[in-house]
Formats: C-alpha cells, sequence, structure tokens
C-alpha cells in the first residue's frame, strides 16, 4: 500500500476522502500527519487551487497527493462566493460566520431565484513532476434556504436545499451524501482514472 496525501486540513472533507477511496491500493494519511503545512490558496479558479494544493503536498512529501478545491455557487450572487466559500466572510471565517454573510446576501431574494450548486475539483499527482494530473469534476445542484436544516455535514449542507429529496444536505446520512454530492461524484470519477491505469 502506497502511502496517499490528501491535502485538506478540513476534518469534514477527509472523512469523505477516507470513505470514497476506501478499496484503492492507497493508504490515505492528511497533509498534517505527513507533516505538510497548508499552502496559502492564491488561485483564481477551483482547478487552479487543487493543483497548486496536491503539487504543495507532493513536494514536500515526494509521494503521490490528491487535492480537491470545491465550493458553493450562487446563480442570484453571480456564481458567488465560489472559490472563496471557505473564508467568504473573511480570512479564518468559520461556517457561522460564512453562512450569515450568504443570508445577508441573499435577502430578499425569491426562493425560485436561489438557484445554487456545489463544484468539486479534484488534482491527483504521482509525484511532485507529475506531467499529467489526473483531473475530475463533479457538481451537485440544489438552491439555499433561509432556515437551516439538519445536524450532519459541514459548510453550508445545512442551507443547501435538495428539491427532488426535500431535504438538505446536512440531513442525509454520510453514505447517502457520499453517493450524490459533488465530491462523491469527482472522487468516483477520479477512482476510474486510476483504475484504469493499474
Amino acid at each position: 500500500m502506497r502511502r496517499l496525501i490528501i491535502a485538506t486540513g478540513n476534518p469534514g472533507k477527509l472523512r469523505e476522502f477516507r470513505m470514497l477511496l476506501e478499496g484503492l491500493p492507497f493508504a490515505p494519511i492528511d497533509q498534517a500527519s505527513a507533516g505538510v503545512a497548508a499552502p496559502e490558496e492564491t488561485g483564481t479558479t477551483f482547478l487552479s487551487n487543487a493543483l497548486l494544493k496536491a503539487r504543495h503536498a507532493a513536494q514536500a512529501t515526494g509521494e503521490p497527493a490528491i487535492a480537491d478545491d470545491s465550493g458553493l455557487e450562487v446563480d442570484a450572487l453571480g456564481g458567488a462566493p465560489g472559490v472563496h466559500s471557505a473564508r467568504y466572510a473573511g480570512p479564518g471565517a468559520d461556517d457561522g460566520a460564512n453562512n450569515a454573510k450568504l443570508l445577508r446576501a441573499l435577502a430578499g431574494v425569491p426562493p425560485a431565484e436561489r438557484c445554487a450548486r456545489y463544484r468539486c475539483v479534484l488534482a491527483y499527482l504521482e509525484g511532485p513532476d507529475d506531467p499529467a494530473p489526473l483531473i475530475s469534476v463533479g457538481t451537485w445542484e440544489g438552491c439555499i434556504v433561509e432556515v437551516p436544516r439538519g445536524a450532519g455535514g459541514f459548510g453550508y449542507d445545512p442551507y443547501f436545499w435538495l428539491p427532488d429529496l426535500e431535504m438538505t444536505a446536512a440531513e442525509l446520512d454520510p453514505a447517502e451524501k457520499n453517493r450524490l454530492s459533488h465530491r462523491g461524484r469527482a472522487l468516483r470519477d477520479l477512482r476510474a482514472q486510476l483504475e484504469a491505469r493499474t
């Protein structure tokens, strides 16, 4: 089993990665346990940030690395918070502050115009000089509600309403969320690409 550095410090993402990578010939390890500090996310797109984080982890360890950049895109806000989702309310902002800013930005916007999606871009590198990283993308459509529901998930999940299921992402059990989510879709695509290489 080869070590695979998961380039995130987000505990919610780590749980999802570990579940979705199960069965592959890797021993997933989070970047902190590998002694890797998180780089500054200076990219202007999800792809550039995912590549930046994966390359940083691979360079620091000399091992394969995987990183995602993901976030919430709200149509009524021109795609915001987008790449700034984790720090929408400012550097070091927590989920509560980010959600509060989102609700303020959407004040007065009718429910029918609160369409949104989660987007995830994954980058996998065999090593620091990998000339052909594997890239996968997943999206998850929903809308933003005014009142939070559910205690699961993280980030914007309590406000991310899934009309077909009549519940929020935070009300899904973890296995169901992994099956439906943007990160789940992107990781399944990446798994297929990794399995095709072996």
